[in-house]
């Protein structure tokens, strides 16, 4: 695997910082059969630091983002992020990609079980089913901070259906359908 691995907001990347990024990311190498390549962005803040790992792939990219007290904890959950997406989607990956040239093969052996994978993608943890309510914008976030959601799906005055999201960095989105 060609690993890059970038230090900012002055955070300086060491050798032991450096081997265990490497050592780590190899369960996800082993899993292809071609080399990939890996971008690691460590971010110091004032409450912990940030990882963040990009890895391209043909036609697609994994990508996990941790933010955590301790460097080492941050990328061991990044890591993880990035199994838990290819367990959960290498099957489909493989099935809707593998006409386009070259996908077919990138995959190494079938290390993960399709009979526990097939399972997993069709058996939903938990189903829930609400009746969406006519609601104002205001009504909603209420509605939202009241549940302590970082979600909410209403219909707005229009009868479209909405849902309100909290962002990573505190503030609200909202997709609206049409």
């Amino acid at each position: 695997m060609k690993l890059e691995i970038v230090g900012k907001s002055g955070f300086v990347i060491t050798d032991a910082i450096r081997n265990y990024v490497e050592k780590r990311l190899n369960k996800i190498d082993r899993l292809f059969t071609e080399q990939l390549e890996a971008v690691v962005v460590c971010k110091v803040y004032r409450d912990g630091t940030k990882v963040e790992i990009t890895i391209p792939i043909k036609f697609l990219t994994l990508r996990a983002e941790v933010k955590d007290r301790d460097l080492y904890a941050a990328i061991d959950r990044s890591v993880d992020k990035l199994e838990a997406q290819l367990r959960k989607n290498k099957h489909k990956m493989n099935r809707s990609l593998q006409e386009r040239e070259g996908l077919k093969n990138t995959f190494a052996s079938d290390e993960l079980d399709l009979e526990e994978l097939e399972k997993e993608l069709i058996d939903p943890v938990k189903k829930k089913k609400i009746s969406l309510e006519i609601l104002s914008l205001e009504e909603a976030l209420t509605q939202m901070d009241l549940l302590d959601h970082d979600f909410f799906i209403y219909k707005n005055e229009d009868n479209e259906t909405c849902i309100l999201y909290l962002r990573d960095d505190g503030k609200y989105g909202l997709i609206e359908t049409e």
